[in-house]
Formats: structure tokens, sequence, C-alpha cells
């Protein structure tokens, strides 16, 4: 982010929740003076997280989390992953933020403001997993291009907003209508206005579903910029980079969309298996829709200690894109053989599931930890890193930590 830039365009009172305090004398900073408190971004302080956060890039800012701090059953925001392609918008005026609805589909274009969204729609509140399509890439070999996330870009907060399928049927849409596409106020790396950093999409059938929202708050508050402020869609269970952050339009297609991050290898896997390092073409990719079952240990943090005889307590979560985890094992002798833990339910649908056990070890040593879920179809995450594609996406394999009994 580049700190001049942003503070000369940046209101008051964003450059005081920035500083974390009143700036006293603050309407006499000279046009373009950088603050010296802000001139070396610190993202911990920036973005509200947790200094245990690993910053795997800054242009653009990528954070994620480690396994432990994902312990929560809510992802609170200092524990919750920042996936961006461009720069955070600088400006945002909430008085004056709009949605349009259009496209080939649209009956008539239409404008909302963020106030007739909240007032003209009903409101409703979903836990939604999102998870980006890369998370677990650097285990991948040969190395996938990308940011390298390990296990942490994955949270389940509690959103609230209006359903996007109760405003794209107040705009009126045709039987032509077969995709919707978002367009957003982030700014691209190079800052040349003509250039669309990312524009997703989902086909109609999920645009339509219950828990797809254009949401406004994030466990309870506003949305933190980083995530989104002040509407972005969030849309459970997919990529998510289908769940686009500063939305200010909705195109409405006839069509698959093809905005940016739509074509190539982008957010996209060999419709069929390839070797390790193969080139595949873009007609042979197909789009990442519904996200394949998975699981991460968050309790206790990889490398505890326990005393022999003890017990040892784990927990976690587990997810299955559009579907539920019927099943939730462990194993402490490499996958040879595995017991149950105990699994709730969603709380809603599209939401992380808990787990826990309590597990007896033999003897003192070394032990590893594997979680393995079971989705409603009988499918189960692979014991080891699934198949290599192109750009590292889809990493399921089992989550592992390291125990050592004393």
């Amino acid at each position: 982010m580049n700190r001049r830039h942003f503070i000369k365009n940046t209101a008051l009172g964003t450059l005081t929740a920035a500083v974390g305090t009143e700036i006293v004398f603050g309407k006499m900073i000279p046009n373009g003076y950088s603050l010296l408190a802000l001139q070396d971004p610190d993202p911990f302080t920036l973005f509200r997280k947790d200094r245990e956060m690993v910053i795997l890039n800054d242009k653009p800012w990528n954070i994620e989390a480690k396994a432990h701090l994902l312990d929560d059953k809510i992802t609170p925001n200092k524990f919750m992953f920042i996936r961006n392609n461009g720069l955070i918008p600088e400006e945002v005026d909430v008085a004056s933020w709009t949605l349009t609805i259009d496209g080939e589909a649209v009956r008539k274009p239409k404008i909302y403001t963020l106030s007739e969204l909240k007032s003209k729609f009903k409101t409703y509140t979903y836990q939604l997993t999102l998870e980006c399509g890369g998370n677990g890439r650097s285990e991948f070999d040969p190395p996938a291009k990308g940011n390298q996330w390990t296990v942490g870009a994955v949270s389940c907060a509690e959103w609230t907003g209006v359903r996007l399928r109760d405003v794209l049927e107040d705009a009126g849409f045709t039987e032509k209508a077969v995709y919707i596409g978002y367009h957003a106020a982030d700014v691209h790396l190079s800052r040349d206005p003509k250039k669309e950093t990312i524009s997703r999409g989902a086909p109609m059938a999920k645009a339509l579903q219950d828990e797809t929202l254009l949401a406004f708050k994030m466990n309870g508050e506003d949305i933190p910029l980083a995530h989104g402020y002040p509407l972005r869609l969030v849309a459970g269970g997919w990529p998510a980079s289908v769940s686009g952050k500063w939305i200010q339009r909705i195109s409405i297609r006839d069509r698959v969309h093809d905005g940016s991050k739509m074509t190539g290898d982008s957010y996209r896997m060999p419709c069929n298996p390839v070797a390790p390092g193969e080139k595949v073409k873009d007609e042979d990719m197909c789009i990442i829709e519904s996200m394949p079952v998975k699981s991460l240990i968050t309790y206790p943090q990889s490398g505890a200690m326990i005393k022999e005889g003890r017990k040892l307590n784990i927990r976690g979560h587990a997810w299955a894109g559009e579907l539920e985890v019927s099943k939730m094992e462990y194993s402490i002798d490499f996958g040879s053989t595995w017991q149950n833990c105990s699994l709730q339910k969603p709380v809603n649908r599209l939401a992380w599931q808990h787990f826990s056990a309590d597990i007896s070890f033999p003897k003192k040593g070394y032990y590893e930890v594997w979680g393995r879920a079971t989705d409603s179809n009988g499918k189960s995450q692979p014991m080891l890193l699934p198949g290599w594609n192109p750009k590292g996406y889809l990493n399921n394999a089992c989550h592992r930590i390291a125990i050592k009994v004393t």
C-alpha cells in the first residue's frame, strides 16, 4: 500500500482510526504530508490482526492464521485471513455508495443505495465458511505459483446482510440468466483505472441460494475495510474469491462470466488428472465450485507435550463445501487405524462443524495426530497431498500435529 497516496486521499477520521487515537491539530496537517506513525505500515495494527498471524505478501496484502489461532467457533477479525488481488480502496464514502444491478439478462438496470438495501430487504445472519482456493498451496511439488498458504486461509465468521436472491428478483432477470459477475472498488496493482483487479462470479443457482448474502456486518459489527466494507458478497462453501469485497456492481449474465480471474488457470482445475508439472490447455480447465471436504486441528498447538498416562483432548473444525461432514476421525499411527471423534452438526448450512476427542497414548515417545473428515457423499480427505495442479488449488490432505509424551 502506498502510504503517502493513502494519507493524501483519506479523511481525517480514517487517519485517526489508523493511528488509534485522536490526532491533535489533525486539521492542520499539510496536504500530502505523511504521518510518521504511518510511514512504515504495521499490518497488525492497520488491520487489527493478532501478531501471530503470518504475512505472506504486502503488495497486495495477504495474511494467514496459524492452525491454533483458529480455535474459536466463530472466527474473530483478529484471526481472519486476508486475501487481496489488488489495493484496498482508499476512499469509502458510505453516504454515496451504491450497488448497480445490470447485465445482458437483467430486465432493467437498477441502482440501490446502502440505506435502501438495508431498509427495503429483510436481513439474515449466517455463519459461513470461506476458504481460499489456494489454501495449502505450499505443500505442492513442483511448487505452484502464488501465495504459499499453509493451512490458515480459512475462516467461519458470522455474516449479516440481505439475500442476493431478493435483490436480483427485485431488479428482475430474464430466462437467459445463467451467471452473475461482481465488480468492485479495489484498485489494480498498476493503479490503472481501466484494469479490473478481480471480477469473478457464480452460476445463478449459487447466486439464488438462501445463504448467499450481500453482507454489511461481520460478527455483529461493520465489516472491517480489509474484509470488504461497506458491502461484500458472501457465498460460503465455494472458493472465497467468489465472495467479492467492496461490491459496487453485479452483472446478471447470459453466459459464464468472463471477468478478471475467471479465465485461464485462475481458480480452475484440470478437468482430468495430470502429471506434476504438466502444461494444461485452457479448454481442459474447469472452474472450481464447491470446495472439498477438509478439517483442521486447532487444539493443541503442534509440538505440544503431555505427561505419560494422561489423555490428550483435541478439537477443531471440519467443513465440506456445499455438503455436510458426516464423520470425523483421528489417527495416532500414521493412518494405519482410525478412531471416531465427537462431531457437532453445523449451526446452519455452509457453516463449519466442530469436533473433539480424548486420545490415549500407549507409551512415551513422539506421535503425530492426524485428522480426517468424510462428507455426506462418503468422500474422505486424502491422507497425503492430493493430485497436483498448475495453481496448487484444493489441497485437502489430512491436517497433522506433532505430540511428545514424556
